[in-house]
């Protein structure tokens, strides 16, 4: 058994999927949690809105091409599955809804995939919460989708899995008899063995995702982490050199991918007369030298309250600031039913009031908070507005906030300041001030950096983010991914696939 888990540049080497020209393009299936559609009314008749998000533009036009399916859970859908041809530009594709209670969504959705995995996966293991019926929901949940796929996939189709919610997903599928590739790819970190070993359910979440030819992550360290606990839990035959994990006689290939967004429509977008004009209304309403931006949904893993203490701190420390630099924090409500999300809004809350009460007056508001969403537009106005984007989470997959705000800086001016746990700090080496989003005094003394950096220098920052983000866009990642992918599945060497 190979169990070297060095962090050599072979190793990171072999964990980056090479790119591989396609021969041919099997029917792609996608299951995600989020619809790439919802059902609304136009004029009298049933049409169709996008839903919002990366993954949603990189992998439409794909399953258009494919002739594919995407199948998602609705909550407050029809009790039965609901199967739609979703028009648009080129060929449709089917849309498979499986609905889902309200107490289904409690248990499944806000109990165990957001309760214990979200938490345990970006290491706050104080906020998990193990409860076994919510295990047992999130298990149905799980066969409830592996049904629905194996119905839908044959043997020339692709699988395409994410996230978290589906983690037990890919072995179901393969117990059911699905003969389809299946690639996984995970959205979000994966905890270091010490910190996966909490969960009671360990082993049956592995060899869940295990069930899969192909498991990606977006950094080498959350790759790695998945390799180690696969041999500590499970006592997988793993190669960290290799990215590979054999258990039960199937062969997982692991790799690491960072996902990207669409380059070209963000660059687009801040030409966009209408949008710069919009930028400089932005800037002329908030009547500050510098604006500092934060853009997050309020999550206890964004690392708000910290954010804004170092706020406080800059003002403590560098008061020639004051009056002349605004914080504007978009924290756009999420989960809200949730205990920990309500505790995050009333920190947060509680934070803005005291640090505009503190320092503000009549004339000046040291911060502009709003829990408000953004259209794209807008956003990108608000990316063009700013001086200084602060992206600082506690713990994060990757995070495309910064990859946007580096996309629209054409001029190749602005400062990203960075969390070095945030899966962006990899591939934007160099290129941010990278700091640590528990040193509120480290924090602080970045901003006053960016605030004063000289042009010259901002200029040579963003022009390597810039060039990193354009290389590694959204397409890039979907080609890393389905080039990685084996055209015929691995054969089970053995068939017993009961794990506890």
């Amino acid at each position: 058994m190979s169990t070297h888990l060095s962090t050599t540049a072979a190793a990171a080497r072999h964990l980056r999927p090479s790119l591989r020209e396609a021969t041919d393009e099997p029917r792609l299936i996608v299951v995600s949690n989020r619809e790439p559609y919802r059902p609304r009314m136009e004029d009298g008749a049933t049409g169709w809105k996008r839903t919002t998000g990366g993954l949603v533009s990189a992998l439409e036009p794909l399953v258009r091409r494919r002739n594919g399916t995407w199948i998602a859970w609705s909550p407050g859908a029809e009790r039965r599955i609901v199967r739609s041809r979703v028009p648009g530009d080129g060929a449709s594709f089917a849309m498979l809804q499986v609905p889902l209670s309200s107490d289904e969504v409690e248990r499944y959705y806000e109990g165990f995939a957001n309760g214990a995995l979200w938490p345990l996966f970006h290491s706050f293991v104080d906020r998990c919460r193990f409860e076994c019926d919510h295990w047992e929901e999130y298990r149905r949940i799980n066969e409830r989708f592996a049904d629905v796929l194996v119905e839908e996939a044959d043997d020339e189709a692709l699988v395409w899995i994410h996230d978290y919610h589906f983690c037990l997903l890919p072995r179901l599928a393969r117990e059911r008899g699905c003969s389809a590739p299946i690639a996984y790819f995970c959205h979000i970190p994966f905890p270091a063995p010490e910190i996966f070993q909490l969960l009671p359910w360990r082993r049956a979440v592995l060899a869940g995702l295990l069930g899969a030819d192909l498991i990606g992550f977006h950094c080498i360290s959350y790759a790695r982490h998945f390799v180690a606990s696969c041999r500590q839990f499970l006592g997988a035959d793993v190669s960290l050199d290799g990215g590979t994990v054999v258990f039960e006689g199937r062969r997982s290939r692991v790799v690491a991918a960072p996902i990207g967004i669409e380059v070209q429509e963000f660059e687009s977008l801040s030409r966009d007369p209408a949008v710069v004009a919009r930028s400089l209304e932005i800037r002329e309403r908030l009547g500050a030298e510098k604006v500092i931006l934060g853009v997050d949904r309020l999550d206890y893993t964004k690392g708000i309250a910290a954010r804004l203490q170092a706020i406080d701190e800059l003002f403590e420390r560098h008061p020639e600031h004051r009056r002349r630099v605004t914080f504007v924090q978009v924290a756009v409500r999420s989960r809200s039913r949730i205990p920990e999300y309500q505790e995050t809004k009333q920190r947060v809350d509680e934070l803005v009031g005291r640090i505009n009460g503190g320092y503000g007056d009549a004339e000046w508001q040291p911060i502009r908070y709003s829990n408000d969403g953004l259209e794209r537009e807008e956003l990108v106005a608000y990316y063009l507005a700013c001086d200084v984007c602060l992206v600082t989470p506690l713990r994060d997959g990757m995070n495309l906030v910064a990859l946007e705000f580096c996309a629209c800086r054409t001029q190749e001016d602005g400062v990203l300041v960075l969390s070095e746990f945030a899966g962006a700090s990899e591939l934007l080496d160099g290129a941010a001030l990278t700091v640590n989003p528990y040193a509120v005094h480290e924090m602080a003394e970045a901003l006053h950096q960016s605030i004063v950096m000289p042009h010259a220098e901002q200029e040579r920052r963003m022009r390597r983010a810039r060039r990193r983000v354009t290389k590694h866009d959204v397409h890039h990642w979907v080609e890393e991914i389905l080039s990685a992918v084996p055209r015929r599945r691995r054969r089970l060497v053995e068939q017993g696939m009961s794990v506890g």
